[in-house]
């Protein structure tokens, strides 16, 4: 009975010596989420990647030298798991897109043109634990939070100018253009696509900037994507590239110098992450015309009849059967045949959706019916004319998607200042342990998530 008594203290207190204390809501402290886009977390290692900035933060700080991502490795999948703890087939940002089966059409969700983040997002994001505990929130160009409530000043990542404009904080409008920090260029920018992507980041980083100056919110989330754009054009470690990221690093730089100017620097933790790898390609798998060759479809376009439809995610690829009397024998007719593609390194089927973090289409109908990436070096498109399952790329260029244990989809984590160990190296975290872990810093708890509070990293 003496032992088993004492037992049972040990484990109490080892459990409390492991598990951050949520004492209540920490109103003096601030955390600075900034997701630096297709940031991989082999630039950290690579010379040739200038990021002062991010590198002095992880030897003063804690960095991952891995962080798995979430399948397909898109960027609004990758950035709502980033703040919800979960998995894709949890929190419902599935793809960058999705087919609707009744509907016989494709839904875009980036760059947020339809849907508000409560009609999407279906799990607490950390934003919203932190502004019902009482905290002040504020996102500048976070993808899938248009007109979030738990925003108390916001800016979103849409192109239109209109939405852009009817879903930010009218009073932060105001204070922008007081400010000649010149929002009102957000469509012109997002129409001029890769070339103006680095412009979008100074802006951004210019609103983040004037929110810690003037409103020293508890957390601020803010997206660059300066590497994203340059790598899609060029491929991964170009001297394109490593141009995007020394540029996202003076970003971050300037953010430093805004937090240490505001007075906030003994109370500010920064976590910088980023949402997938990159890989390089130079061949293009079209699986719609593979499933034209097996009669799922007919002629072009979305047709009323097919009997499958391919819709691409990069370097990953969804395929939802439409037969619903024959699904299966479809599913199995499909699964082999992309297995003899060319480049299609996974097929993923039904029984192993669990694995990749989604659900079943019973239990969500935008989720497809099987799953596909690539190999390195190829990417899925979802063009459907020609006969020729494979096209060549007139020049490499860079994409994501793939799985996320492919080696080089693996994304970037450091955190750094109040409330973080010095001089921690975490060998593999998921990204689904970053929001769970902000939370912590700022004194809240999100429950029933798939990640975990990285307590070896916390100081306090």
């Amino acid at each position: 009975m003496i032992r088993r008594i004492l037992f049972t203290i040990t484990s109490t207190l080892l459990l409390f010596s492991i598990w951050p204390s949520y004492a209540g809501p920490k109103k003096d402290r601030h955390v600075i989420l900034i997701s630096i886009d297709g940031l991989a977390h082999y630039y950290h290692d690579d010379p040739k990647a200038i990021m002062p900035t991010i590198r002095e933060m992880a030897e003063k700080g804690a960095r991952a030298k891995w962080v798995g991502t979430t399948f397909p490795t898109m960027t609004w999948t990758n950035h709502t798991t980033l703040v919800t703890g979960v998995e894709a087939g949890r929190h419902g940002v599935i793809g960058n897109d999705y087919y609707d089966r009744a509907q016989n059409k494709v839904f875009p969700l980036i760059p947020d043109p339809i849907f508000d983040k409560v009609e999407i997002v279906k799990v607490p994001t950390v934003y919203d634990v932190v502004f019902e505990a009482g905290l002040t929130t504020a996102g500048v160009c976070w993808p899938a939070s248009r007109n979030a409530p738990t925003w108390n000043w916001a800016v979103p990542d849409v192109f239109d100018q209109a939405i852009f404009e009817g879903a930010s904080t009218p009073s932060l409008l105001a204070e922008l253009k007081e400010k000649s920090i010149p929002y009102w260029k957000q469509n012109e920018w997002c129409k001029a696509g890769n070339a103006a992507k680095p412009m979008r980041d100074w802006m951004y980083t210019n609103i983040a900037k004037h929110l810690i100056a003037a409103h020293q919110p508890n957390l601020i989330a803010l997206h660059l994507m300066s590497p994203d754009a340059l790598e899609h054009a060029t491929g991964r470690q170009t001297e394109e590239a490593y141009w995007a990221i020394n540029d996202s690093d003076r970003c971050l730089r300037d953010i430093v110098e805004a937090v240490d100017a505001a007075g906030l620097k003994d109370q500010t933790t920064f976590v910088v992450a980023s949402d997938h790898g990159f890989i390089t390609y130079t061949k293009t798998i079209l699986p719609n015309i593979v499933l034209r060759q097996e009669n799922m479809r007919e002629g072009h376009g979305l047709k009323l009849k097919q009997k499958a439809y391919a819709l691409a995610q990069g370097g990953g690829c969804f395929i939802y059967v439409l037969d619903e009397a024959n699904r299966e024998a479809i599913i199995t007719q499909l699964a082999a045949r992309f297995r003899q593609v060319e480049g299609v390194e996974d097929v993923i089927e039904p029984k192993d959706f669990g694995r990749f973090g989604h659900k079943l289409p019973s239990e969500n109908p935008h989720e497809p019916d099987l799953m596909l990436s690539a190999a390195d070096g190829y990417a899925f498109s979802g063009k459907d004319d020609g006969e020729e399952i494979m096209t060549a790329s007139d020049q490499p260029r860079g994409t994501h998607g793939y799985s996320g244990f492919h080696p080089l989809m693996g994304a970037s984590f450091v955190a750094f200042g109040a409330g973080i160990k010095p001089g921690v190296v975490l060998d593999k975290i998921s990204n689904t342990d970053i929001a769970p872990t902000i939370a912590a810093l700022l004194g809240v708890e999100m429950k029933d998530v798939d990640g975990r509070v990285l307590t070896e990293i916390l100081s306090d």
